[in-house]
């Protein structure tokens, strides 16, 4: 689905992600919070004013949550980095590391890139 890169963007991709997967009866917190930190990256550093992001959410046999969220902004890829501990903001990327149990970035088609993340649903 298509959402505005906007803070209401972000909370909307979060929420709508938590209740299809509450639908689907799958457990939905660890990647509810990914969702979120990715769709707030989309709409903080992926943003181009006239340009919706894109979020993708594939089930893959009741066993792993695949997050897609796709901006228009290649030329601005993300970096995990040691966040300051006094600053408010910084830490999205750590927590995705610490929620997600896998995670990347695939650039293109021009001018976009799409940044994943895997939550398995079963230890």
């Amino acid at each position: 689905m298509l959402l505005s890169p906007t803070r209401r963007g972000a909370r909307l991709a979060r929420l709508l992600a938590a209740a299809h997967l509450a639908d689907l009866g799958l457990p939905s917190d660890s990647a509810a919070h990914v969702v979120g930190e990715l769709a707030a990256n989309a709409a903080l550093h992926g943003r181009v004013p006239g340009r919706d992001f894109r979020l993708s959410l594939t089930v893959r046999d009741d066993k792993r949550v695949r997050v897609e969220v796709t901006d228009t902004r290649s030329d601005r890829l993300p970096l995990p980095a040691d966040a300051d501990s006094d600053a408010e903001t910084g830490r999205g990327l750590l927590i995705v590391s610490a929620l997600a149990d896998r995670w990347g970035v695939e650039r293109g088609p021009d001018p976009q890139k799409t940044v994943w993340a895997e939550v398995d649903l079963v230890p």
